[in-house]
């Protein structure tokens, strides 16, 4: 396999020696290191990352957008929930789902997720591709990995996922947009996953994640399964609580940890019938000014959360997958 870089043609007809531009990394020492790191261990061509720091940009909007607010908003439940379990995305998840049925069938059947699971998160991510970013992935992993400390270390380790994925993918590393965090495509993979998990399912014999709605499906399911997805198991259960006790299930964090045969002890409450040794962590749901919603999530409810990692994302899209099931016919696959 070839260690050269893609460039598109317009990019080629630039000298790579072209003096560096306000916000790009070329003449950078931490650049340098990270260019001669990526010679040594991957085989790639020095003057040809040397010329795509030089067009790559540090973005202020990237920053920004990345770095919490001095005085962080309340947290909202209702408002979180609002945004994504609603008329427009119910309505485009069952036109979605009529147009993929195949595919989603497939994917259900191979991966043991369900349908409407995989469709609630692209509907989640980006409305069903229809808002995957506009920014260039190659200057939102550069300028995290080398202007925002915080977590400098994951994204150079994603900018250096993505560089390989341009090798082996072909195509040109200038040319893809995506989130102010570099996700990509429908599903909204970071590079690293594409490469782990990721799928050809259309049988095109590569991976694309920005146009190949069936490559999206597939690699939804495949990245859920491959964390835990269990089949035919549920994602959660209502919860009710008393006094102050399941203050220690809270401590304890999102991945399961308790029996349900314990949680009288922590005086709470369901109406779930489930074998006494599932596995459950209790998720509270708060909003301001109103009651905090209280739920059991089972083994499901945690894997949802390794792809993004909130307890509010994981009940927006169970919430979102319930009501398309409705909409839907009330057909599991």
């Amino acid at each position: 396999m070839s260690t050269r870089l893609l460039f598109s043609l317009a990019a080629l007809c630039f000298s790579c020696a072209t003096l560096a531009a306000p916000g790009s990394f070329d003449a950078r020492t931490d650049v340098r290191e990270f260019i001669d790191d990526m010679v040594g261990r991957h085989g790639f061509v020095a003057d040809e990352l040397e010329f795509l720091f030089s067009r790559a940009r540090s973005r202020q909007a990237i920053l920004r957008a990345i770095t919490p607010r001095e005085t962080p908003q309340a947290r909202s439940w209702k408002t979180y929930r609002a945004r994504f379990v609603n008329e427009t995305r119910i309505n485009g998840g069952t036109a979605f789902w009529s147009r993929h049925r195949k595919v989603l069938a497939r994917a259900s059947q191979e991966h043991g997720v369900p349908a409407e699971i995989i469709v609630a998160i692209i509907g989640v991510e980006t409305l069903y591709g229809r808002q995957t970013g506009n920014f260039r992935v190659v200057d939102s992993l550069a300028t995290l990995a080398f202007d925002y400390p915080p977590r400098a270390a994951f994204f150079r380790s994603e900018l250096e996922q993505y560089l390989l994925l341009a090798r082996d993918e072909k195509f040109d590393v200038f040319s893809v947009k995506g989130s102010y965090a570099g996700a990509i495509g429908i599903p909204q993979f970071m590079p690293g996953s594409i490469r782990r998990y990721g799928v050809d399912y259309d049988g095109s014999a590569s991976i694309d994640l920005r146009r190949s709605a069936a490559d999206a499906i597939g690699s939804v399911a495949n990245y859920l399964r491959a964390h835990g997805w269990r089949r035919d198991e549920a994602v959660w259960a209502p919860a009710r609580v008393a006094g102050e006790s399941h203050r220690a299930l809270l401590d304890a964090g999102i991945r399961p940890s308790i029996r349900l045969a314990d949680l009288g002890r922590y005086q709470i409450e369901t109406p779930a019938t489930l074998p006494p040794d599932t596995q459950i962590a209790l998720i509270a749901l708060e909003s301001p000014n109103a009651e905090t919603e209280y739920r059991l999530g089972f083994e499901n409810f945690y894997v949802l959360t390794r792809y993004n990692r909130s307890s509010l994302y994981a009940s927006a899209v169970a919430d979102l997958a319930a009501a398309l099931r409705v909409a839907h016919g009330g057909r599991r696959r």
